[in-house]
């Protein structure tokens, strides 16, 4: 999840599907560009105007609402309130809120600095300053090329042109994202390499998972934990307790972007927890889990039921049934927990290590319902029952 991007709330088995919107919105890089060019505009005309055109990274010319605009001497403040459509954004509504000011002889520079409510970077490995504000570089251009054109006649004069960019409750709201684990303290980030956010945007917190990824590489760790969200996080963390915060990784429904920059980083041991669901999932070889994508593979779970010894009568009422926590429960009450769970982390593993080959060794870790573990494998496992 990129920072500042939360996943979709869970649709199951039994819920009707969602209706998924289809309303676009902005970045919070968007928001941050239109409200310093408003608030440049203030300093070159005098007044802030109620609306601006911006153009976004991906060249769009789009223009923007502005509130609480006003011109104070040689500064001007100006806010745009960030509408993300239809995608569950934990920024949408933040008031992306920027100051301008103008600095005589200054050399016609562009000074883009980050205020309250945007996050600080503390660790390395996200492409920006450690001590800097947590603005990428992709928005960063971008706002730098909207204020430079907007107070074009200002720079030509010799006189440069302080941009700090602040979120009003931006440190709350960064509570709901990845940040603090990636090392991003005190507010959201300034994010977007197109400007746009797409309904349901997988692309954020595909980005987020990457970017943990890269991360704990680049920090010196050689175990990537990835988890399908909170209890499987917090059930993993207990079980490996040795290792740092930052091998943990909610990679959630993303199989595929996960494992490939795990991989592409070298990482010598990667672990997955899960629950039975996308446990099954990832046997299966999908690349991405969601509910929304494709069906349990109910013969992959009838097939492991009868490998550990279910009765013929309860592995077709599992291959008829809906949800692999149908089988999970049903099997529970056999004492079959353990074994089945074992051979669904074996099917696991079998597809992993075909799918996304390279010297890593891989483990799983299956967890029940309460985010309690079950069972870990190793595949070193797999290797022996293979032979």
């Amino acid at each position: 999840m990129a920072a500042g991007h939360v996943l979709p709330e869970k649709v199951r088995k039994g819920d009707a599907k969602r209706e998924r919107g289809n309303r676009t919105g902005f970045t919070t890089g968007a928001n941050s560009a239109a409200a310093a060019t408003a608030a440049t505009l203030g300093l070159a005309q005098g007044e802030v105007p109620a609306e601006i055109e911006c153009v976004l990274p991906n060249t769009m010319h789009v223009t923007f609402r502005i509130t609480d605009g006003r011109v104070e001497g040689d500064s001007a403040h100006a806010v745009s309130i960030k509408d993300a459509g239809d995608d569950p954004d934990a920024t949408d509504k933040a008031h992306l809120t920027a100051d301008v000011r103008r600095i005589p002889n200054g050399g016609g520079e562009v000074i883009l600095k980050g205020g309250p409510g945007v996050g600080v970077v503390t660790k390395p490995g996200l492409g920006l300053e450690v001590g800097g504000p947590a603005i990428n570089p992709v928005p960063r251009r971008n706002i730098c090329d909207n204020v430079a054109r907007a107070g074009a006649a200002i720079l030509a004069a010799g006189d440069s042109l302080e941009v700090t960019i602040s979120v009003p409750g931006g440190e709350e709201m960064a509570k709901k994202t990845l940040n603090a684990r990636l090392g991003i303290l005190g507010g959201i980030s300034i994010l977007g390499t197109t400007g746009i956010v797409r309904p349901y945007s997988t692309a954020a917190f595909r980005a987020s998972v990457i970017q943990a990824v890269d991360v704990a590489a680049n920090q010196g760790q050689t175990t990537v934990v990835f988890t399908t969200g909170g209890r499987t996080e917090k059930c993993a963390m207990r079980e490996f307790p040795e290792l740092d915060e930052a091998c943990f990784v909610q990679m959630g429904d993303f199989v595929k972007a996960a494992f490939t920059t795990a991989v592409r980083q070298g990482m010598q041991r990667i672990v997955v927890g899960a629950m039975v669901g996308k446990l099954t999932k990832i046997a299966q070889g999908l690349s991405v889990t969601h509910a929304w994508r494709e069906e349990i593979d109910r013969q992959l779970i009838a097939d492991a039921a009868t490998e550990v010894g279910a009765p013929s009568e309860v592995v077709e009422q599992i291959r008829a049934a809906e949800t692999a926590r149908f089988a999970a429960e049903s099997l529970a009450e056999l004492g079959l927990t353990v074994p089945f769970h074992r051979a669904l982390a074996v099917r696991a593993i079998r597809s992993l290590r075909e799918r996304y080959p390279g010297p890593h060794r891989l483990t799983v870790l299956a967890c029940n319902f309460e985010g309690v573990p079950i069972v870990t494998v190793e595949e070193s496992e797999c290797l022996t029952l293979a032979a």
